[in-house]
């Protein structure tokens, strides 16, 4: 084959170019505690699996209903919504990826934060938008007045990610209220672990979208399902954009799954409770063993320690097949994002953390 130049690959100039988001480590050992991606450790509520074993294998010769309809209905029934008010997709991701290329079409910059989720950047990145990001204070939290100046667009977790820090619903409300020439955007993959949602906001303020997500605390990550909320022009525009996307965003499985799930709130309630409880128990041991960290109000902690680096403790605990998240650089390059597993799971990290820790000292 004849070798490649530079002077020769006059076409790479018309490639979009971007860096791409990385994910969490997908390790595969059956002894591993896998404390990395923020999954949920419970299965998905039974009604899923009952589901998915009724499905009509010949059915899925046939194209899935483009609106999601049965999906939809579920989720506005559960919520106290209009349907007209839900939009759903493949998971938040795509719900998320919608909004930016739908609403942040301006020439002035939306504002996000400087620690946040790592795919904010990547899509604004993708799409050719501008954007900046305002810097969390030194306890890690947003600073609502860095918001409140002209922009094309305003996005933010909440809890935020990776920090599990959630901003007061007094504040959000400020945010939204100071901008509503704009479209504000307000992520709450981890909500459900304790935190209060802005989904109400919605019913007063136009300019306002809510996304959430099966995947955390509906333990349906590998699923993928995401929504999003607000009032009806917002998800027509939404749905435009998607059809001209891709019309068959959701198979017939998931639209099963989906249901199903949505449809069993005990078992949510009791799973996101578990986690809740394990997360309290866990934020006790970590600060006994002289960790620090913001209080978290997601499904997992963010956290360093006062005298072991966070890259030590990463390596040692990945040696013994315990996988947590480490962002190497900038101001998160000391600390760790510990996901909730089960108790048992937390109990086996703590235990090793207490004998390594113990042992360094000496």
């Amino acid at each position: 084959m004849q070798n490649m130049t530079d002077s020769s690959r006059a076409w790479e100039k018309n490639i979009r170019k971007v860096v791409p988001y990385t994910p969490g480590e997908q390790p595969n050992q059956p002894d591993m505690i896998k404390l990395n991606t923020n999954e949920n450790p419970y299965p998905p509520a039974p009604g899923v699996t009952l589901a998915l074993q009724k499905m009509d294998m010949d059915s899925l010769r046939l194209y899935p209903d483009p609106t999601a309809g049965d999906l939809v209905r579920a989720i506005a029934s559960f919520y106290d919504l209009k349907e007209e008010q839900v939009f759903v997709g493949v998971g938040s991701d795509d719900v998320l990826a919608m909004c930016f290329l739908t609403f942040f079409n301006g020439k002035k910059p939306i504002l996000f934060p400087d620690i946040t989720y790592s795919f904010y950047d990547v899509w604004a990145d993708l799409f050719r938008i501008p954007y900046e990001r305002p810097a969390l204070d030194d306890h890690l939290r947003i600073c609502k007045e860095d918001y409140f100046r002209p922009n094309g667009g305003v996005i933010f977790p909440n809890p935020n990610a990776p920090t599990g820090v959630e901003l007061p619903l007094s504040e959000i409300e400020e945010i939204i209220r100071a901008n509503q020439d704009s479209i504000v955007i307000v992520d709450e993959a981890y909500v459900d672990f304790g935190a209060q949602s802005a989904l109400p906001l919605i019913e007063k303020y136009e300019n306002l979208l809510v996304v959430q997500t099966f995947s955390k605390s509906r333990s349906m990550a590998g699923m993928r399902i995401g929504m999003a909320f607000g009032n009806p022009v917002l998800i027509k525009y939404l749905n435009d954009v998607k059809y001209s996307f891709n019309s068959y965003t959701m198979n017939r499985t998931v639209i099963a799954a989906g249901v199903a799930s949505i449809q069993d709130e005990a078992y949510f309630r009791e799973t996101c409770d578990k986690i809740v409880e394990t997360r309290e128990w866990t934020k006790q041991q970590l600060s006994d063993l002289g960790f620090t960290f913001e209080d978290s109000r997601a499904n997992f902690i963010f956290a360093a320690h006062k005298e072991c680096p966070a890259a030590e403790l990463f390596q040692v605990l990945r040696e013994q097949h315990i996988y947590v998240r480490y962002f190497p650089k900038g101001r998160t390059s000391n600390h760790l994002r510990i996901t909730i597993g089960t108790k048992k799971e937390m109990e086996i990290f703590v235990a090793f953390l207490k004998k390594y820790l113990a042992g360094r000292k000496q």
